[in-house]
């Protein structure tokens, strides 16, 4: 990416209840726009 669209230092987080599709939304945010993906609720086993 040029340096004018560089993605180097952007955190998203999406909160919210269970089942209302953060995940399938952070996973498609992070595929459009290149990102990397980590689910934290799998981290700490919530």
């Amino acid at each position: 990416m040029s340096a004018q669209g560089s993605t180097e230092g952007i955190v998203v987080a999406i909160d919210g209840p269970s089942g209302s599709g953060k995940s399938s939304t952070s996973k498609g945010v992070a595929k459009a726009r290149d990102l990397r993906y980590l689910d934290t609720g799998a981290c700490t086993g919530h």
